[in-house]
């Protein structure tokens, strides 16, 4: 089969901001980076300077990008959890293999949904564009790196070393010269943390351009949409988990050949979970209605700001149990704490195993021996102390303009009365529009989408022949069929990570049924799979 059909390759990556060389002067900080090749790419496309996450934090994000809905619409908000979402919410390479694309995902999921074979042709540590079996397919290739994730700036120094192999000793970066925002204490602790964060991006920044260089070597770089991206912020205090600039703003990056000009810098308001919409829409195929996001880029290439708002929030962190919800515009953050009375930086037995979050701790526990010897704490600044303080304001607004790192809360400041009712008002109308699950008692979620803590089963589909072709239909709402003429070889393997939703592995390859059937002699299998239920059984028919 050929096509002309441009091809899409996802390369995404964890926990970091647009700190790359080629967001200088755009992103505090991002001079200090060392990333050649993300800077070339972003040269031979276009580099969107306010691209935001919805969540400050993995799962929830990375629901909404391949989802295109708000988190807290499809209760994909809590980290982690195992959401029932809306009976037409579907992964988005499931629309690409519908329609007649490749889908590849090398490897990580977490969509905060167990992932349904029906959605990916390969996810595995092996999947790549090169496996398809027809190289005149075009495919949707999703490759996401790992060595950005927080805990990889706290190994050892001999892991340190080892995952960081192919950043040249002129490469590393310096702790003295580390930018360290205002909010964090100036130690030997946060600038090594900072320093090393910095090498892990230029070793990822190695990996993007291997895989660059395979497209290029394949032929395939001037008809395939090029899209770089990470779901949230750097792994550190009030970056990763915290609803701020630093744990919500994102680079992102897209190169079209003969389409996107060379060096466009795009300063429009994007959401991550807009790209959903946007590779649907720029690869011709229709954008489902219920997404909530909006494509930014045309089927010509064409540029379009769909937001006037970019909204985002903090749910349940692991055993943190915390609401926020933040809306920004060009200028300005508006943060809602439902909870104020709950502090910033709550116990978190996972982070507060990190460097970073002990050394918050010990300096609060040494002004706290000040205080009790009657001097004057000292070891944090009013600002960082607020990181660690019991409560927080149950309002915060920042003027980005003149304080992009968000060190005064202007709530109460008469002088932007204006901007603070607007943005309280864009916020309840968001809500209003989309609903909030993340409001609804998480023991009262549970119980509605798993009554008795029982998990519901996708119906198993009903198969019949007509005219000597196989036709499925599955009673499940919202469900998605796949067959097989692969007979069951084994039990299924574990899951890889059950709490990321890794596909099961049956050793079987399935796929996504669009249509009838007309395989030669023998069994076809099918199966049906609706997200959040267990998948259904095994409906066989003899064909031929």
């Amino acid at each position: 089969m050929t096509t002309t059909r441009p091809n899409v390759l996802w390369i995404g990556t964890h926990d970091i901001n647009p700190h790359l060389g080629c967001y200088s002067g755009v992103y505090p900080g991002a001079e200090y980076a060392v990333t050649p090749n993300l800077d070339r790419l972003a040269a031979g496309g276009a580099r969107y300077d306010h691209a935001f996450a919805s969540s400050p934090v993995c799962g929830p994000s990375r629901s909404a990008i391949h989802t295109g809905c708000h988190p807290t619409a499809i209760g994909t908000m809590h980290m982690r959890t195992k959401a029932v979402p809306p009976p037409e919410v579907k992964l988005l390479p499931e629309y690409f293999r519908a329609a007649g694309y490749y889908t590849s995902n090398n490897w990580f999921t977490d969509y905060q949904v167990q992932t349904p074979r029906t959605a990916w042709d390969d996810c595995s540590g092996t999947a790549h564009w090169r496996n398809r079996p027809d190289p005149g397919m075009p495919f949707f290739a999703s490759f996401q790196g790992m060595v950005t994730h927080e805990s990889t700036m706290y190994f050892d120094d001999e892991t340190f070393a080892e995952m960081t192999s192919q950043v040249r000793p002129e490469e590393r970066h310096d702790p003295a010269e580390a930018p360290l925002p205002p909010y964090y204490p100036d130690t030997e602790v946060f600038r090594t943390a900072w320093a090393r964060h910095a090498d892990t991006i230029t070793e990822m920044d190695h990996w993007v351009g291997e895989i660059l260089a395979e497209l290029e070597a394949d032929g395939l770089a001037d008809n395939t949409i090029v899209v770089f991206w990470s779901e949230h912020g750097l792994g550190m205090p009030r970056a990763k988990r915290w609803p701020h600039e630093s744990g919500l703003r994102e680079p992102l990056i897209i190169r079209w050949p003969g389409v996107i000009t060379p060096g466009e810098q795009r300063r429009e308001l994007v959401h991550l979970l807009d790209l959903a919409p946007t590779v649907l829409e720029v690869c011709g195929l229709p954008v489902p209605e219920h997404m909530h996001g909006k494509p930014f880029l045309d089927r010509d290439g064409g540029f379009q700001a769909p937001n006037e708002y970019a909204f985002g929030g903090r749910d349940r962190m692991d055993e943190q149990e915390d609401t926020c919800r933040t809306v920004r515009d060009m200028r300005y953050r508006y943060i809602r704490n439902l909870h104020p009375d709950r502090s910033p930086m709550q116990h978190h037995e996972y982070a507060d195993h990190f460097p970073t979050w002990k050394e918050f701790r010990v300096l609060l526990k040494q002004e706290a021996t000040q205080v009790g010897s009657g001097q004057a704490p000292d070891r944090l600044t009013p600002l960082q102390r607020t990181l660690v303080a019991p409560s927080k304001p149950a309002e915060e607004l920042y003027d980005l303009r003149t304080d992009p790192h968000e060190t005064v809360n202007l709530a109460g400041d008469p002088a932007h009365a204006e901007a603070l009712e607007r943005l309280r008002a864009a916020l309840d109308e968001w809500t209003e529009r989309y609903g909030d699950l993340g409001l609804t008692p998480e023991a009262e979620l549970l119980e509605q989408w798993r009554p008795g803590g029982r998990q519901r089963a996708t119906e198993a589909p009903e198969v019949t022949v007509r005219d000597g072709r196989l036709e499925s239909s599955c009673a499940t709402e919202g469900a998605s069929i796949g067959w097989t003429t692969d007979p069951p070889a084994h039990d299924p393997k574990p899951f890889v990570e059950d709490m990321l939703g890794t596909p099961e592995d049956d050793g079987r390859y399935w796929r996504l049924y669009t249509g009838p059937v007309e395989p030669a002699a023998g069994t076809v299998w099918f199966r049906a799979w609706r997200l959040g239920y267990a998948p259904s059984h095994d409906v066989g028919l003899a064909a031929g």
